[in-house]
């Protein structure tokens, strides 16, 4: 039996050329849209850092990056906007301090940053978690000042 013919019966004479242009269209696009677009980093690591938390991070390529949103959540939580920040440039590397975490009862933080570009699209880095390293006298002190806000 010629499997060329069985295949033919299957698959329209044709057909697996077009799929071939259409592969070779769609790849050079999908390209040129994440170089564009796309804001790439090296890094994103947090630690604990006395009572604080640090979280730093170095981009590769900042084009047509509009802001840079750091994002906190705990295991039970959602993610919450803490920050934003302004993009520097390519290759810059990034420290922020947290000095807030305390003020929570939690003891494990994730932290993401959403890179959001001037056409409005949004990516997210890994993810980065945390265990709070924060004193007692701390944390009570945070909790008290909350109860009168």
């Amino acid at each position: 039996m010629n499997s060329t013919k069985s295949l033919d019966k299957v698959v329209p004479k044709g057909y697996i050329l077009d799929m071939k242009k259409v592969i070779l269209t769609i790849i050079p696009i999908f390209l040129f849209v994440i170089a564009v677009y796309a804001t790439t980093y090296d890094y994103f690591q947090g630690h604990s850092e006395g009572d604080n938390i640090r979280l730093e991070w170095k981009t590769n390529d900042e084009s047509g990056l509009d802001k840079i949103v750091i994002e906190r959540k705990t295991p039970q939580s959602s993610y919450i906007d803490i920050e934003t920040i302004e993009p520097k440039g390519n290759n810059s590397f990034y420290s922020y301090l947290d000095e807030n975490a305390y003020k929570t009862q939690d003891l494990v933080f994730v932290y993401r940053l959403k890179f959001v570009d001037n056409n409005g699209s949004v990516s997210n880095s890994s993810e980065a978690a945390v265990s709070a390293n924060i004193s007692s006298v701390k944390r009570t002190w945070g909790s008290i000042k909350a109860m009168f806000r």
